[in-house]
């Protein structure tokens, strides 16, 4: 029994957050970039294809090492369905934080700027 979502042979646990830490990070700054920022004119129009894009090169970048979830909600289903709950924390840790992070950057530094 395999979930969707397992870390490859020859990934650590740590690699795998720091992976989706990464991963989400990307996916999440693009979000704020293109459709979350108000100062952002035009580049709204290419909002959707910009984080297709990103998610697309996630996935092709960490699928082979631990999936690319990039969501809880993602590995969590498969997870339920195959009963397999090895290592599952690495899918609620990495993208929580990531994101957690990519706000706190992109609000911090490019937001509050256009506010002030």
């Amino acid at each position: 029994e395999t979930s969707a979502f397992a870390l490859s042979s020859g990934v650590t646990v740590w690699n795998a957050v720091i992976f989706e830490i990464v991963m989400t990070f990307g996916l999440v700054y693009t979000v704020y970039a293109t459709a979350v920022d108000p100062k952002k004119g035009n580049l709204g129009i290419i909002a959707p294809i910009a984080i297709g894009f990103i998610v697309g090169a996630n996935i092709l970048a960490g699928g082979a090492f631990d999936g690319a979830s990039m969501n809880p909600a993602v590995s969590f289903g498969p997870a339920v369905v195959s009963w397999t709950w090895d290592s599952h924390w690495v899918y609620w840790l990495g993208p929580f934080v990531g994101a957690g992070i990519a706000a706190l950057v992109y609000e911090i530094l490019f937001i509050n700027q256009s506010h002030q």
